[in-house]
């Protein structure tokens, strides 16, 4: 066990990994939001997208436990960050190249197995720099930083492709890959903390805290401690309802309007960049909400977002409707994605198996997403955008309902410890 606590934190991991979730919310999904407004506007219809999106998300649903249990049990976290980036890269400039089935699936089932390791990977990573007490705040600065950088990346595209066309986009996939990697290696691998980034052993000042849940382990519980975790398992089925309905709302507005426009990649970006905006609004906001009201009004908050976006959607065709549909994307989707890993920490505490907790939460929530893909595919076909819009928003009420059931097992309430906890910080 590295012998680094949150007192010996050096300012230049938390400044690197600050760094590596602003350039890696490009470099972790290669084309990510682009790729449907890509293959549309060169044939690919609703349908065949349909089934791309879904095979990339059955093969990542399948890696993404067993990648869970490597992050748990490796001492080289940063390796498991920079290898998949420099693949999901290479997948990317490739299907830019050569757009057909070799490349486009190829790509894809490459991109979604070694994309699997990332979220696990930074989940990991951060727990293990900055400790249980903090872990919170820090989730909500990574995703401030994930989609200040999405923005940017947004920002980039749109002014590159009307200089450079294509080549300026790819020359933005390199420079974020890059500079990724680089934040990365410039973590300290001794402010990593191994055992603290399993879940494992706690912070050191925590360590003899009244609270049974806070208390040290000396070794990982056994692998049915998930199957057996009542509020793990709710808040698994809670997100495979929720991202079967959210999983393809922006995939779609994207292929409808770029079909419209005959702008891929600047439709894609305006759409895109919108819900990162609230997002980032969302990410500054999350701590407040957590801390004033508790977790579980975060997620009833995001669960309700939902449907009112599905019903806007389907409500208004003209372009001008992206902007309330996809500032309720931000809501949605930005408040789960900081909600979820926070819920998955409280639940395990003590354990030593948060990440391949994480990432079974992620594999059954990965199961809606991919499903969503075909059915919004045949919905499409067959109704329009439309009716594939009030479909998925609807589907929300279903998660809201079973959250609500289960909802003190789900969102756990923190410890007064853990409450406005930030992390110590001495300049390296």
């Amino acid at each position: 066990m590295n012998s680094v606590s949150n007192s010996g934190l050096s300012g230049r991991s938390l400044v690197a990994l600050a760094v590596l979730n602003f350039f890696l919310a490009d470099a972790r999904d290669g084309l990510g939001p682009f790729l449907d407004g890509f293959l549309a506007t060169h044939g690919w219809s609703p349908m065949t997208l349909g089934i791309v999106a879904t095979l990339g998300g059955v093969l990542g649903l399948i890696a993404t436990p067993l990648f869970g249990a490597l992050v748990d049990a490796s001492s080289h976290k940063r390796l498991l960050i920079v290898i998949p980036v420099t693949l999901v890269t290479a997948a990317a400039l490739w299907t830019l190249a050569s757009p057909g089935n070799a490349s486009v699936f190829g790509g894809q089932s490459m991109t979604a197995i070694v994309g699997a390791v990332i979220g696990p990977a930074l989940m990991g990573l951060t727990l293990g720099l900055v400790g249980e007490s903090a872990f919170s705040q820090q989730v909500a600065r990574n995703e401030f930083w994930n989609h200040a950088g999405n923005v940017f990346s947004l920002a980039c595209v749109y002014a590159a492709t009307i200089v450079w066309g294509l080549n300026g986009v790819i020359g933005l996939m390199l420079v974020t890959a890059i500079a990724a990697i680089i934040a990365t290696l410039a973590i300290r691998p001794d402010d990593i903390d191994n055992d603290v980034a399993r879940g494992l052993t706690k912070d050191k000042d925590l360590a003899n805290h009244p609270d049974e849940r806070l208390a040290t382990t000396a070794s990982p519980s056994g692998y049915s401690v998930l199957a057996n975790s009542r509020g793990l398992v709710l808040l698994a089925l809670t997100l495979l309802v929720f991202h079967f309905g959210n999983a393809p709302m922006s995939r779609l507005i994207a292929q409808n309007f770029s079909i419209q426009l005959g702008t891929p990649f600047r439709t894609t970006a305006i759409v895109t960049g919108v819900s990162q905006l609230s997002m980032i609004a969302m990410a500054l906001l999350a701590p407040f909400l957590i801390r004033r009201f508790g977790l579980a009004s975060v997620f009833i908050i995001a669960l309700c977002a939902l449907p009112l976006r599905g019903a806007i959607a389907g409500s208004v065709p003209s372009f001008g409707s992206i902007y309330p549909v996809q500032f309720l994307d931000g809501v949605g989707a930005g408040l789960i994605g900081i909600a979820t890993p926070i819920a998955a920490e409280r639940i395990l505490a003590g354990t030593g198996r948060f990440n391949v907790g994480l990432g079974a939460v992620m594999t059954v929530q990965g199961i809606g997403a991919s499903l969503s893909n075909v059915v919004a595919g045949w919905l499409t076909d067959r109704g329009g955008y439309g009716l594939a819009y009030w479909v998925h928003g609807g589907v929300a009420l279903f998660a809201l309902a079973l959250f609500m059931l289960g909802r003190e097992a789900i969102a756990p309430r923190a410890s007064p410890k853990l409450n406005d906890a930030e992390p110590k910080v001495t300049r390296a």
